[in-house]
């Protein structure tokens, strides 16, 4: 399994303007969508912003390209493409329609952000089903995806008044056995011989990945998370707090084991390039483009 960033900074990624008044895109970290790339090559993507369909492309990701989407909340930075993929499938006729995973509490309301645009099909009443495979998590339910595992994790992202708007990441961890070859020893009536093997499928524990998407600085809410997962990419803000992002002067307080795990993403324009975060014992932060491996 691999995970590549199409974009890692925050919902206004556009880089400040240079002496001359021009913007370098190149420098734009585009919004913080990521691909899961599962053995077989096949690909989903975690979240869909307003930048996806210019931070795939940058890395050579087509939106027929794109076999499953797993959406955390509903604010733009992860649902403003989906108009672009759902579209760009739907009247593509070599392109199959698209798995789309949410937690059950989302996918009215998504529909509802969506269909302004969406229900407008010449001639037809349309619906989220008919551009995509819904498939809606229960809660404390997970999904298997492709030979991998993905529990939606609830975080605090806003408070909406009285009521917490909560954004879904992901536990993620991906299956497997491997086939070995193993000694037979004599048993208890001395049966069997020394000399003889067999192939023996024996579980493989694969690494545990946490993906905070949106969540604010809640570490006793989400600790658990934290000791349960060998990497963790984590929401990071890094210019003014704006209370509803984890922000790194918050992290940093964060027990040095833990802190070390955490790879930081959706970081503000430029901000991955004014802090040391390695120096400050975190994993780094994420580039965009880049791939992990597991």
């Amino acid at each position: 399994m691999k995970i590549q960033f199409a974009g890692t900074g925050s919902a206004f990624t556009i880089p400040e303007p240079d002496e001359n008044g021009k913007i370098d895109f190149n420098k734009c970290d585009w919004q913080s969508n990521a691909v899961v790339i599962s053995e077989s090559g096949k690909k989903l993507l975690i979240d869909c912003g307003g930048d996806a369909r210019f931070s795939l492309a940058e890395i050579g990701i087509k939106a027929n390209d794109i076999d499953a989407i797993y959406i955390s909340h509903l604010h733009a930075d992860h649902i403003g493409g989906m108009e672009w993929l759902a579209f760009s499938t739907y009247f593509n006729p070599t392109a199959d329609r698209p798995k789309l995973y949410c937690s059950h509490t989302l996918m009215e309301p998504l529909w509802d952000a969506l269909a302004g645009g969406l229900a407008s099909i010449q001639g037809r009443i349309m619906h989220l089903t008919g551009y995509f495979d819904c498939i809606s998590i229960p809660e404390n339910e997970c999904f298997d995806w492709e030979g991998i595992k993905f529990i939606p994790v609830q975080t605090v992202h806003v408070m909406s008044g009285y009521t917490i708007k909560y954004s879904y990441g992901l536990l993620i961890q991906e299956h497997s056995t491997e086939t070995t070859t193993k000694e037979e020893g004599f048993d208890a009536l001395g049966n069997g011989s020394i000399n003889s093997y067999r192939s023996v499928e024996v579980p493989v524990e694969k690494p545990v990945i946490f993906f905070t998407t949106d969540t604010q600085f809640c570490p006793n809410s989400i600790k658990d998370f934290y000791d349960k997962a060998d990497v963790i990419f984590h929401d990071c803000e890094t210019g003014f707090k704006s209370g509803v992002h984890s922000h790194y002067d918050d992290l940093l307080t964060v027990k040095s084991e833990n802190r070390k795990k955490k790879k930081l993403y959706h970081y503000q324009p430029g901000g991955n390039r004014q802090r040391d975060a390695e120096a400050d014992g975190f994993g780094g932060f994420v580039e965009k483009g880049q791939i992990f491996e597991f």
